[in-house]
């Protein structure tokens, strides 16, 4: 009963959520990038969630209404520099997808929970228990072994492999511990907090995006329009895992949000196996269990 009560903490239950949307999220936007360029399903992603990040912030301000709170400079500060980072990783991530060492880059990229972890610990005071520290080791080995990576020592010496997978990874963990300490900043419900961060952070971001659009590929501003209806669904489940990213890191360790959130593999998987038929190898069922046992100590340290 303990365990099943452990599990239901909101954190967890927000996490879960992002995990289902972000997966949902990224095969939407992967179809759409065959249309439109990268940027341009970069801009989409942020810039068709600002309605429903609106409507989501106005549902949770009545909830907990009447609500009064400042919004400090700390706020603001830490919630730029969690919106640029994460555009940044994702262009380090996208490059290191384009090289041929993309193994290496992607290997390191997915070091985010690690990185958080060890971040979060020198710069921004959230230490780990040994448990919680563990359970990140654990669940990152498990999703490296799952992945079937092949990289030698010799890969390692690919410099660009190495500076946009560290990249990559690093960007992701810093906009994850900002995100966790514009949240914080604000003297108001968590779930409200996380909201603000989130309506907040996606107009900058949209607004970054859409500068360098209009500069640099205008004319992917008609095929955004003419491919409308997949550009809201992007923008409908982009928000929607932001919501569950935002609030589970506004209540948990960005760490241990990260870790549980390595679970998204496992779905990944599971729909690889059940929706197409194809086979799950022994290595993946390794991966697997590695990624289950460290859900299992996150669960224990917590």
């Amino acid at each position: 009963m303990r365990l099943y009560s452990d599990f239901m903490e909101t954190w967890i239950v927000f996490t879960l959520l992002a995990v289902v949307m972000q997966s949902v999220r990224t095969a939407a936007q992967k179809q759409l990038a065959n249309r439109i360029s990268i940027q341009a399903a970069t801009l989409v992603r942020f810039l068709f969630g600002i309605k429903f990040a609106l409507i989501y912030l106005y549902f949770v301000w009545q909830a907990y209404e009447p609500v009064s709170f400042e919004l400090s400079r700390k706020f603001f500060q830490s919630g730029a520099l969690a919106g640029v980072s994460q555009i940044l990783a994702t262009v380090c991530l996208i490059k290191a997808l384009t090289l041929k060492n993309f193994a290496v880059g992607t290997a390191l990229a997915k070091t985010e929970a690690i990185l958080t972890a060890v971040l979060g610990a020198i710069f921004f005071s959230a230490a780990l228990s040994g448990l919680g520290y563990l359970s990140v080791v654990v669940g990152v080995t498990g999703l490296l072994v799952a992945s079937n990576w092949k990289v030698s020592l010799q890969d390692f010496t690919d410099n660009d492999s190495i500076r946009y997978g560290v990249g990559a990874g690093l960007g992701f963990a810093l906009a994850s511990l900002w995100i966790r300490d514009a949240s914080l900043s604000i003297d108001s419900p968590r779930l409200l907090s996380a909201a603000l961060v989130l309506v907040y952070m996606v107009i900058l971001q949209s607004l970054i995006c859409l500068y360098w659009i209009y500069i640099k590929e205008r004319e992917q501003l008609t095929l955004i329009m003419k491919n409308l209806g997949a550009c809201i669904f992007v923008g409908f489940t982009s928000v929607a895992g932001s919501i569950g990213w935002f609030t589970a890191m506004s209540l948990q360790n960005a760490a241990l949000v990260k870790t549980l959130g390595q679970t998204e593999f496992i779905i990944s998987l599971l729909i690889t196996y059940l929706y197409f038929g194809e086979k799950i190898s022994i290595r993946e069922y390794l991966g697997i269990a590695l990624i289950a046992i460290s859900v299992v100590i996150l669960l224990m340290a917590t």
